[in-house]
């Protein structure tokens, strides 16, 4: 090993035992600590949109907004492991080491690697949710541990260190907890129904510390019980009880629909995932693709906008953090798909630009990472974005439906499951039409955002 590759290994380890260990100390520190702690980390890494976003987070804290509620929530509740691993995988490898090793592997390849990996390894699951958007994939294929093993082994050497699996229900390859021991060094997000997590299953997650579940709820037990079977809302609950007793951190995956949305945007459901322990609610959006596609099913544009007023009013009151698919587009610049910010592999291998989009050119196990983000089709879809000038509609397959169609049917060499071309033939008019009538809610609140920002830059040059 070179003299340079020892020195950047120590470097690594000095640098994860002092933040595991700051941060360690910190959990009964006072909320001026944690504000300092944000100076520090703004000196490590080196992409400029990184170190804009840990000053938002001082200044978020600096006006002891609720996300400072959940900082110490991770530092002071979850099990000294979880604790270890989250601070270890998800800062310092993640977003502090691996943004630097991210921009180095640029300076290399010339291409970016994305922030995350996302992998289904199995499409089989034990439930027939309506409108699943995974219900139409060949269930007979699995991707073999060692070609994930693989995936991941590549993205760790890009700076990658957050590895999020989904489906199919995940749980069901047992085999998936050995990827967890051999890459301890990764944060796995796993997004399940949470029917195969048992106080078994809860011991081992424990034991890793680096696996954090994403569970799936409609809503409360009326919603979650219809869409997902009889039972399923009660058994989410018990697993959440579990998660939160043995210290282990989880999140919430929600799917909106025409059906749910007054749930998922009221005060009750969010005080129950608050009062659960849950840390972050990840929502999406129903997508016309895979099982029965149903336009029916689809949130109204006003729905939608409703969604994102109501995430503004949690974000400012809530001890919790939350993720809108479609509508954060403003805040990560747009469209994320294509390797830009993450992909998918599905259980087939097809290497897609979203889990939503179900077209492919190229199969993971025949191409190495780099080939995949380097492909025709990934170089087309990151050379258009952001599709629009307007980051509130960031999404090439419901906001700018016609980028989705020439990428989909120009670009792509193969839809990966019979009838996902449906969404860019049959259903383009009723697309289009969403879309377009959408633009006309969410123009207005983008220009608004955009004259707030403008007069902020003003005043920060004139202060």
């Amino acid at each position: 090993m070179s003299k340079m590759n020892v020195y950047m290994k120590m470097k690594h380890y000095s640098l994860e035992k002092f933040t595991s260990s700051a941060l360690s100390l910190l959990a009964n520190a006072s909320d001026e600590s944690l504000i300092r702690l944000t100076y520090l980390a703004e000196k490590i890494p080196r992409k400029e949109s990184y170190r804009e976003k840990i000053r938002w987070i001082r200044e978020l804290f600096k006006q002891r907004h609720p996300g400072l509620q959940v900082a110490k929530r991770i530092l002071k509740e979850i099990n000294p492991l979880h604790r270890k691993k989250i601070i270890t995988n998800f800062i310092v490898n993640q977003l502090l080491i691996g943004t630097n090793r991210r921009k180095e592997f640029e300076a290399k390849t010339g291409v970016y690697p994305p922030d995350a990996l996302l992998i289904s390894p199995t499409m089989r699951c034990n439930l027939k949710c309506d409108g699943c958007y995974s219900g139409d994939y060949p269930q007979g294929e699995e991707l073999e541990l060692e070609v994930i093993d693989r995936v991941i082994a590549e993205g760790k050497e890009m700076g990658i260190h957050l590895v999020l699996l989904t489906g199919g229900e995940p749980f069901l390859r047992t085999d998936i907890f050995e990827l967890f021991e051999k890459h301890g060094d990764v944060g796995f997000h796993i997004y399940t129904n949470a029917t195969l997590i048992d106080e078994k299953v809860v011991d081992r997650i424990a034991k890793l510390g680096n696996v954090m579940p994403a569970i799936s709820l409609e809503g409360l037990q009326e919603h979650t019980d219809s869409r997902r079977g009889k039972g399923r809302f009660e058994k989410g609950v018990r697993v959440m009880d579990l998660l939160r007793e043995a210290g282990l951190f989880f999140t919430v995956s929600t799917t909106q629909t025409r059906f749910n949305t007054d749930i998922l945007t009221s005060d009750e459901f969010i005080d129950f995932l608050v009062g659960k322990g849950c840390i972050i609610m990840w929502n999406f959006y129903y997508v016309p693709i895979g099982r029965d596609p149903d336009m029916n099913m689809m949130t109204t544009p006003r729905q939608r906008n409703h969604m994102r007023d109501r995430l503004r009013y949690f974000r400012a009151t809530k001890p919790m953090l939350f993720v809108d698919f479609w509508n954060d587009g403003h805040l990560t610049g747009g469209c994320i798909a294509g390797g830009r910010k993450y992909l998918h592999i599905n259980a087939r291998g097809d290497v897609e630009p979203c889990v939503f989009c179900h077209f492919a050119s190229d199969n993971i196990r025949e191409k190495s990472l780099l080939e995949v983000l380097n492909s025709p089709l990934f170089r087309a879809i990151r050379a258009r974005q952001p599709f629009s000038e307007n980051n509130m509609r960031p999404c090439m397959l419901i906001d700018q439906p016609h980028q989705g169609r020439d990428l989909a049917l120009n670009y792509a060499s193969y839809f990966t499951h019979p009838g996902a071309q449906g969404l860019f033939t049959d259903l383009a008019p009723q697309i289009d039409r969403y879309a377009e009538e959408y633009g006309t809610i969410v123009d207005a609140h983008w220009q608004e955002l955009c004259a707030e920002e403008k007069e902020l830059e003003a005043g920060g040059k004139h202060a």
